[in-house]
């Protein structure tokens, strides 16, 4: 039940499409005076070494970041996010990835708040020990999807909950959808993301159908395919369920998406989508 363990798969195709939504989020929010809240109920370690044996098994990172790195000229919201990621590494070098609380570090503010949550018992701790600080981020060994319903709506009035469980179990995929509505009904002007892998055409969509059947207003899609979706060759892809988006999302997203296609893409299957689920 606990066997995944995501620096395996740190800056795969997957994790450039969720980090850099992460961060136009993050850029869209810090755009006010007004502190915002973020929870993530699945933080992982919180950053990754490349260099690690976990890591170096099936090289991801250099079918995703590396390429993306070694580009001169790039979309603006691609080229943001490898600055940023380009911040935590020496000169030309890439040894270090962050995970979704790192790249959220990264544009917080003394007065913006994290709440991260990690169930895995020999992740926590080094995610805790990553933020120290309870005046940045209070790091809780527990459910993420409990945390739905124990911290919204936050204090702040502003906030920005991100859900990305590994899915490991099938349950995930109705959890999910159970904690969006829950946090939706606590906290509706909070902007939601839920990522999912694309194993199959139809377990995605079915997902994404559960997500529709929920009748939350101002639904947003973004969908990153490197082959075919029903290839067998693990995941083919992955996606953003967005409640609530910055309104500038969609647009750039149709900007940058075709560039991930062409640099990430595996064969003729590649492709992507970007469509509104439901409208405001």
């Amino acid at each position: 039940m606990l066997s995944y363990r995501h620096i395996y798969h740190a800056g795969n195709h997957a994790d450039i499409l969720k980090h850099i939504i992460v961060s136009q989020i993050c850029k869209h929010l810090i755009k006010k005076e007004a502190p915002f809240f973020y929870l993530d109920t699945h933080a992982g370690i919180g950053e990754y070494s490349l260099e690690s044996a976990q890591a170096q098994k099936n090289k991801e990172f250099e079918s995703g970041i590396a390429k993306l790195i070694a580009q001169q000229k790039l979309p603006e919201p691609i080229a943001d996010f490898v600055d940023l990621v380009k911040s935590m590494n020496a000169k030309e070098s890439l040894l270090t990835y962050p995970g979704s609380p790192k790249v959220v570090a990264y544009y917080q503010r003394l007065k913006d708040k994290m709440h991260l949550c990690e169930l895995h018992p020999n992740d926590y701790p080094i995610l805790a020990s990553l933020f120290p600080s309870k005046r940045k981020a209070n790091v809780q060994n527990g459910d993420g999807f409990a945390a739905v319903k124990a911290m919204l709506p936050p204090p702040q009035k502003r906030g920005f909950v991100l859900m990305d469980p590994p899915y490991e179990v099938k349950q995930d995929y109705h959890t999910v959808v159970d904690a969006l509505a829950e946090g939706h009904k606590r906290f509706p002007t909070g902007t939601y993301a839920i990522w999912y892998p694309v194993l199959s055409r139809q377990q995605a969509d079915n997902l994404i159908d559960s997500v529709e059947a929920t009748k939350i207003r101002n639904i947003l899609l973004v969908e990153l395919l490197i082959r075919d979706a029903n290839t067998e060759q693990g995941m083919n892809g992955s996606g953003m369920i967005l409640v609530n988006p910055p309104w500038t999302l969609k647009a750039e997203a149709e900007q940058y998406l075709p560039t991930l296609q062409t640099l990430l893409g595996e064969g003729d299957g590649a492709n992507f989508q970007v469509r509104c689920i439901t409208p405001e």
